[in-house]
């Protein structure tokens, strides 16, 4: 998989479809299934992509859609869920039932180790052509997006004064005042980082470092700071930022000039999941227009043909997006994260 995020795959794939009525229809049922599904009665959720409240609300949304299949949550850093999951491969425990990755890459790695389910959702051609592009048909399929951006307090920041571009968090005047995640955390903070890198290079976070910025582990971190005053400018996903100003938090939103980096999530099934049949019921209901909606809902992309944007969020195919490619984040993002440590320590 070695294809690219482009602002051309947005303004073709990403919203040709949104509005259009009678696409991406529900998944048929599926009676057998389901009563495998109810069998098993219970899944594990490895995901990093959204918070943890929002993570036990899509849990709680899918039990509703399917009684008597409960969904266990674990929700940590994307590196950390990958790491979590290898350990327990490794050690022979399987506790995994659907792993959704902020590191595209996560998924080609498993895949290469024949350690993914072979499985394909009724659903899976509702998927828009840039994220069709994007998953691994038969092994796994995107699952969200999320715009990452710059971030502000309005209360503390003017609009006017808000950084415009990455490189305006530079200025001296946000010295200890900026907030990011850490790339050997947070798998999407290292596609960020990376996207960075390949507009400004190296230098930029050298750069930065000169600036004393607050460092936190997963993408969330700077919406926690920023909202409490702590810092001032940072750097956010969508799906965070907007449900945070949804809740009355003094987020402002900036895409920046240089370029937004979008980060994707692809999910699939562990080869040795232990409630494979509830694991398959999931992956379809992840690709239907109810889940689709909920995450829109919070600011992210929208994944299906006929599924509309988050309403007022600037339309993505009017965005500069930084272009990435599977294999530049898989072999991109391990050096990332050691010039990281080199440059802000661990």
């Amino acid at each position: 998989m070695s294809h690219t995020i482009t602002r051309r795959h947005a303004g073709a794939g990403l919203f040709a479809f949104a509005g259009l009525p009678g696409l991406a229809q529900a998944a048929a049922e599926n009676p057998a299934l389901i009563a495998a599904a109810h069998e098993e009665g219970t899944l594990t959720w490895y995901i990093a992509q959204v918070d943890a409240q929002t993570a036990e609300n899509l849990g709680r949304s899918f039990s509703r859609s399917y009684p008597g299949v409960n969904v266990g949550v674990i929700r940590t850093t994307g590196q950390v869920a990958f790491q979590r999951l290898l350990l327990d491969i490794k050690n022979h425990t399987p506790q995994c039932d659907i792993f959704s990755a902020t590191d595209i890459s996560h998924l080609p790695t498993l895949k290469d180790r024949h350690e993914l389910t072979e499985y394909t959702p009724a659903n899976a051609d509702a998927l828009l052509p840039a994220f069709k592009a994007l998953s691994d048909p038969g092994f796994s399929y995107i699952t969200n997006a999320s715009r990452y951006f710059l971030v502000y307090n309005k209360d503390k920041v003017t609009p006017e004064d808000a950084p415009k571009a990455w490189t305006d968090l530079l200025d001296p005047r946000w010295k200890g005042r900026v907030a990011t995640g850490h790339p050997a955390f947070s798998g999407c903070t290292g596609t960020w980082a990376l996207g960075v890198k390949k507009v400004h290079g190296w230098d930029f976070f050298e750069k930065l470092a000169l600036n004393n910025p607050r460092v936190g582990r997963s993408a969330v971190d700077p919406m926690t700071m920023i909202n409490a005053g702590e810092c001032l400018v940072g750097v956010g996903s969508a799906n965070n930022s907007y449900a945070s100003a949804d809740k009355g938090n003094p987020i402002g939103i900036v895409h920046p000039s240089d370029g937004l980096v979008l980060c994707v999530t692809p999910s699939g099934i562990p080869a040795h999941a232990p409630h494979p049949n509830a694991a398959k019921l999931f992956m379809e209901w992840m690709l239907s227009p109810e889940y689709a909606r909920a995450i829109t809902a919070d600011g992210s992309e929208p994944i299906l043909e006929g599924i509309a944007p988050r309403p007022g969020m600037p339309p993505l195919a009017e965005q500069k997006i930084i272009p990435l490619t599977v294999d530049e984040i898989r072999t991109g993002v391990p050096i990332v994260i050691e010039q990281w440590r080199d440059t802000f320590g661990t």
